[in-house]
Protein backbone atom coordinates (compact mmCIF):
# COMPACT_ATOMS: atom_id res chain seq x y z
CA UNK A 1 0.00 0.00 0.00
CA UNK A 2 1.19 3.51 -0.80
CA UNK A 3 0.69 6.82 0.95
CA UNK A 4 1.99 10.26 0.05
CA UNK A 5 5.54 10.81 1.32
CA UNK A 6 5.19 13.24 4.21
CA UNK A 7 6.82 13.59 7.60
CA UNK A 8 4.67 15.43 10.12
CA UNK A 9 5.73 19.08 10.27
CA UNK A 10 7.44 18.91 6.89
CA UNK A 11 6.58 19.63 3.28
CA UNK A 12 5.13 17.24 0.73
CA UNK A 13 7.77 15.75 -1.55
CA UNK A 14 7.68 15.36 -5.31
CA UNK A 15 9.06 12.63 -7.52
CA UNK A 16 11.58 13.36 -10.30
CA UNK A 17 8.58 13.52 -12.68
CA UNK A 18 6.97 16.24 -10.56
CA UNK A 19 4.19 14.07 -9.14
CA UNK A 20 3.56 13.70 -5.44
CA UNK A 21 6.14 11.25 -4.11
CA UNK A 22 4.67 7.98 -2.84
CA UNK A 23 5.91 6.08 0.19
CA UNK A 24 5.51 2.43 1.08
CA UNK A 25 6.94 -0.32 3.24
CA UNK A 26 8.98 0.51 6.34
CA UNK A 27 9.29 4.22 5.55
CA UNK A 28 5.48 4.47 5.33
CA UNK A 29 5.24 2.86 8.77
CA UNK A 30 7.69 5.33 10.33
CA UNK A 31 5.80 8.29 8.91
CA UNK A 32 2.48 6.91 10.19
CA UNK A 33 3.91 6.30 13.67
CA UNK A 34 5.28 9.84 13.92
CA UNK A 35 2.00 11.28 12.67
CA UNK A 36 0.06 9.32 15.30
CA UNK A 37 2.39 10.30 18.14
CA UNK A 38 2.47 14.01 17.26
CA UNK A 39 -1.22 14.46 16.37
CA UNK A 40 -3.40 15.84 19.16
CA UNK A 41 -6.49 13.84 20.08
CA UNK A 42 -9.50 15.62 18.60
CA UNK A 43 -7.58 17.15 15.66
CA UNK A 44 -9.09 14.64 13.19
CA UNK A 45 -12.83 15.40 13.16
CA UNK A 46 -13.85 11.91 12.02
CA UNK A 47 -11.38 10.16 14.36
CA UNK A 48 -11.39 12.22 17.58
CA UNK A 49 -9.56 9.52 19.56
CA UNK A 50 -6.63 9.37 17.10
CA UNK A 51 -3.25 10.63 18.30
CA UNK A 52 -1.02 10.82 21.35
CA UNK A 53 -0.54 14.61 21.41
CA UNK A 54 3.17 14.59 22.29
CA UNK A 55 3.63 18.03 20.76
CA UNK A 56 1.12 19.51 23.22
CA UNK A 57 3.12 18.13 26.13
CA UNK A 58 6.17 20.29 25.41
CA UNK A 59 6.63 22.82 28.18
CA UNK A 60 4.63 20.79 30.68
CA UNK A 61 6.12 18.88 33.57
CA UNK A 62 7.46 15.63 32.10
CA UNK A 63 6.47 12.30 33.62
CA UNK A 64 8.63 9.82 31.68
CA UNK A 65 6.56 6.80 32.80
CA UNK A 66 3.37 8.47 31.55
CA UNK A 67 4.98 9.28 28.20
CA UNK A 68 6.33 5.74 27.87
CA UNK A 69 2.90 4.20 28.52
CA UNK A 70 1.24 6.63 26.10
CA UNK A 71 3.74 5.92 23.32
CA UNK A 72 3.66 2.15 23.88
CA UNK A 73 -0.13 2.08 23.71
CA UNK A 74 -0.28 4.23 20.58
CA UNK A 75 2.37 2.10 18.85
CA UNK A 76 0.18 -0.98 19.17
CA UNK A 77 -2.66 0.84 17.37
CA UNK A 78 -0.61 1.11 14.16
CA UNK A 79 -1.07 -1.79 11.74
CA UNK A 80 2.59 -1.59 10.68
CA UNK A 81 3.79 -2.38 14.22
CA UNK A 82 3.91 -6.03 15.28
CA UNK A 83 2.56 -6.71 18.76
CA UNK A 84 4.98 -9.57 19.34
CA UNK A 85 7.62 -8.76 20.31
CA UNK A 86 6.17 -5.66 21.90
CA UNK A 87 7.78 -2.31 21.04
CA UNK A 88 10.30 -0.98 23.54
CA UNK A 89 10.37 2.72 24.32
CA UNK A 90 13.20 4.58 26.01
CA UNK A 91 13.07 8.25 26.89
CA UNK A 92 15.55 10.78 28.14
CA UNK A 93 15.28 14.42 29.03
CA UNK A 94 17.06 16.85 26.72
CA UNK A 95 17.22 20.63 26.86
CA UNK A 96 13.74 21.89 26.09
CA UNK A 97 12.07 18.49 25.77
CA UNK A 98 12.35 14.74 25.54
CA UNK A 99 14.37 12.42 23.31
CA UNK A 100 12.41 9.32 22.22
CA UNK A 101 13.91 6.04 21.01
CA UNK A 102 11.54 3.27 19.90
CA UNK A 103 12.47 -0.26 18.85
CA UNK A 104 9.75 -2.27 17.19
CA UNK A 105 9.16 -4.96 14.58
CA UNK A 106 7.64 -3.91 11.26
CA UNK A 107 4.66 -6.21 10.71
CA UNK A 108 4.81 -6.06 6.90
CA UNK A 109 8.50 -6.96 6.51
CA UNK A 110 8.95 -8.70 9.90
CA UNK A 111 12.19 -6.77 10.40
CA UNK A 112 13.37 -4.95 13.53
CA UNK A 113 13.20 -1.18 13.19
CA UNK A 114 14.31 1.81 15.23
CA UNK A 115 12.70 5.23 15.31
CA UNK A 116 14.37 8.10 17.18
CA UNK A 117 13.21 11.70 17.46
CA UNK A 118 13.14 14.63 19.85
CA UNK A 119 10.02 16.40 21.08
CA UNK A 120 11.18 19.93 21.86
CA UNK A 121 10.00 23.52 21.82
Amino acid sequence: MYDIYHYVGGELSTSPAGDLRPVSSTERGKQRILRRLMTNPGDYVFHPEYGAGLGNKVGQSVNLNEWKALISGQMLLEDTVASNPAPTVSLSLVEGGVSVNIKYTDSTSNTPETLSFDVTR
